[in-house]
């Protein structure tokens, strides 16, 4: 009903990112129960222990925990809190509120439950199949929906990170690669310029490549030379 150039104008560039963040394995949201549903305010997919405080969830993060920081909402004070994170749950806001606006600049998982992350407790006048300990619940963020699960879920690269720099065949034969690879022959129709990117190994160099760039600008030799032996 449009032709491309209208199409191309329709999708903002930082949209994009979000098609570059991690996914989790499908059959691990299989097996997940769903309590809450919401706004993806933030995207990509994270699990990790909840914390209901910023101190406590910074003192876990260093002691190596995989941390979620679940919130009514959050305000600067959070800030030690969300950066510890792996990814943020709040009961309140949305895609323009102070968690999702900040997250998404530290490249963070945050999500917006609305209403129903008032059953996200362990108090007794919650409901029986969303009371849980915090201390033995990895919970896991992804999409429109919230999940709880007792063990740690597996997180894959997006369809776009595998088939453009992995080669996966499976993810190329999605239809999300397929629509990013249609959306990139549309641009490069109408582009006027070029892109070098800034690469010191040759895997940075591949990669820049894989995603468009007609070759690399700068590069600085003694990250090469410098680079220890495995």
């Amino acid at each position: 009903m449009i032709d491309w150039e209208t199409a191309v104008m329709r999708n903002p560039a930082d949209q994009l990112d979000q098609l570059l963040a991690p996914v989790f394995d499908l059959n691990e949201v299989n097996k997940a129960k769903a309590i809450a549903t919401g706004l993806p305010a933030g995207p990509g997919a994270a699990s990790g222990k909840i914390y209901l405080n910023a101190d406590r969830a910074v003192a876990a993060a260093e002691k190596g925990e995989k941390v979620l920081l679940v919130r009514v909402e959050t305000s600067p004070e959070d800030l030690r809190g969300m950066i510890a994170a792996e990814g943020i749950l709040t009961a309140r806001g949305g895609v323009s509120s102070h968690a999702a606006l900040v997250a998404r600049q530290m490249g963070k998982v945050v999500f917006a439950a609305r209403a129903r992350c008032t059953l996200i407790t362990t108090g007794k006048k919650s409901p029986p199949e969303t009371r849980f300990s915090t201390k033995a619940i990895f919970f896991q963020l992804t999409g429109p929906a919230a999940r709880f699960t007792p063990d740690k879920s597996k997180t894959a690269p997006s369809e776009i990170i595998a088939g453009l720099l992995n080669g996966n065949k499976a993810a190329q034969a999605t239809e999300k690669f397929k629509n990013f690879a249609q959306l990139m022959k549309w641009c490069s129709q109408a582009s006027r310029m070029q892109v070098r990117t800034n690469a010191d190994t040759p895997e940075q160099a591949e990669n820049a490549v894989a995603f468009g760039a007609v070759g690399i600008g700068l590069t600085r030799t003694e990250h090469m030379f410098l680079k220890r032996p495995d």
